[in-house]
């Protein structure tokens, strides 16, 4: 199985991007990893159009997703998890054959409907809301921490 993360937006701060490299490196170890950054949208500012932007960042998500993916997608109405429930999420998609997971994390204005109707999993990584940026930290953490826990390896204190 693979794991791919599409997300808007490049990392603008230096501790968020040496986070993701790290994580991203340890989540190799276990399945071929790659991460897809889109461009944000222009348009922002004191005029923006946020419906816009959704939908123009939408067209781009969807259109590197495959047909046959599984696609969990970051909202804050998503149904929360628990690490423990992350990591049998991921070991149900690996037995049951499932090529490619794609996690999906959008722009500053969130995600388009057809995105979120695309999504096999809408998931909350939390009640609180966090930038766009941070969540790619946290979500990359939780699937390092889920990969760990399916092996029982002893990053996960339980």
């Amino acid at each position: 199985m693979k794991l791919r993360l599409v997300c808007v937006g490049k990392l603008s701060e230096s501790f968020l991007r040496e986070g993701v490299d790290e994580f991203a490196s340890r989540i190799s170890r276990y399945l071929p990893f790659a991460c897809t950054e889109l461009k944000e949208e222009k348009g922002g500012g004191k005029k923006a159009d946020p419906r816009r932007i959704k939908t123009l960042e939408g067209e781009r998500i969807l259109a590197k997703i495959p047909d046959d993916a599984f696609v969990v997608v970051l909202d804050e109405r998503g149904k929360a998890l628990t690490s423990e429930g992350l990591s049998e999420l991921i070991g149900r998609q690996m037995v049951q054959g499932t090529h490619e997971v794609v996690a999906v994390i959008g722009g500053a204005y969130g995600l388009s409907d057809p995105v979120k109707k695309r999504a096999d999993l809408l998931l909350s990584l939390s009640a609180m809301t966090f930038t766009h940026q941070m969540a790619r930290l946290f979500f990359l953490e939780q699937m390092y921490r889920g990969l760990t826990i399916l092996r029982n390896e002893p990053y996960h204190n339980r």
